[in-house]
């Protein structure tokens, strides 16, 4: 369905790529802001709707849609702030709160109503994926919810405190993680994460992510709009970092399915952020692969094969796999 607060247009997908023709849109969130999206797949499927992280584009996304758009209605988009959406000014527009409403404009313009979707979310856009699966309001929308390499910060924020009051153990998993989580203190600094990507992170993105990951960043990725994506959003980070996690405002998720995916070689989240999780879910799965942090760009495959079995749990009826654990 397309709402009068979108524009459509169609275009094919990149030369060389494996992807069907593309809807792209721009649908208009509730404070004014455009969001580009774009869908796959046949009229009717199952509908997958990803959400990217940061300093990324839906490009992210590239290697998943193709293994997905044959048998699937997916749904990729810019995040407000990176890629060709647009940019609000200031940090409150980029709260988890508005963040949840652009989910739910988006899906306004792509579904049907009364249809229920699989939201899948990678590092930030897992993040803000988060809030719309505990949101009163969106989470009812949403048929699974899976998570690669990215915490909910009010969760994360009930076990810090919880790990605050236990032993020993718990002090080295808080420990761990604020070794993991280091730029986040770079990021809150005035001027300094604004400058450091202005210098020459952007230009030299493509060696960080081979430091981080241990391989070379694959055709395609970054965006050529990566600086100015990694300095828009940054407002990500002070929005709602120090906010949520000293102030978390829910304690569950209700969604019928929530699946995680650990990178179990991630430089930039603990596994131990999602242990308390099987009590705060109606089911879990929990997938862990040996990847770094950015997987779905490295291991689509895998990616798109953990989406494809929830969706197929839920849709379908499909037992649990093998390797999707409870814990």
């Amino acid at each position: 369905m397309t709402p009068p607060s979108s524009t459509v247009d169609r275009r094919p997908g990149d030369p060389g790529s494996a992807l069907p023709e593309a809807v792209s849109r721009r649908v208009r969130s509730t404070d004014g802001t455009l969001l580009a999206v774009r869908e796959w797949g046949p009229d009717g499927a199952p509908t997958v709707v990803l959400v990217h992280g940061y300093p990324d584009t839906s490009e992210l996304w590239h290697g998943v849609v193709e293994r997905l758009a044959a048998d699937h209605h997916v749904v990729a988009y810019d995040v407000r702030g990176a890629g060709a959406s647009d940019r609000p000014r200031g940090v409150r527009g980029y709260r988890l709160e508005q963040l949840s409403r652009d989910l739910a404009a988006v899906l306004d313009a792509t579904t049907d109503p009364g249809e229920r979707i699989h939201l899948v979310g990678h590092d930030w856009g897992a993040i803000q994926s988060w809030e719309s699966a505990a949101s009163p309001t969106v989470a009812p929308r949403l048929a699974s919810f899976t998570a690669v390499a990215g915490p909910s910060l009010d969760l994360t924020g009930h076990w810090v405190r919880h790990r605050l009051r236990l032993d020993g153990r718990a002090a080295r998993q808080n420990a761990r993680q604020l070794l993991h989580s280091w730029y986040i203190v770079a990021f809150h600094l005035p001027l300094l994460a604004p400058l450091a990507w202005r210098l020459g992170i952007g230009r030299s993105w493509a060696r960080v992510f081979a430091r981080s990951e241990g391989v070379a960043p694959p055709a395609g990725h970054p965006a050529p709009t990566i600086t100015r994506d990694g300095i828009d959003g940054i407002g990500l980070y002070r929005a709602n970092m120090l906010s949520r996690v000293l102030r978390p405002r829910y304690e569950r998720v209700e969604v019928p399915l929530v699946q995680i995916g650990i990178t179990l070689r991630d430089n930039f989240i603990s596994p131990d952020l999602y242990e308390d999780l099987p009590d705060l879910v109606p089911e879990l799965w929990v997938r862990r692969a040996d990847a770094p942090h950015w997987m779905p760009v490295l291991d689509p495959g895998t990616v798109a094969r953990w989406v494809r079995e929830a969706v197929a749990a839920v849709e379908q009826g499909a037992p649990r796999p093998a390797d999707a654990a409870a814990r």
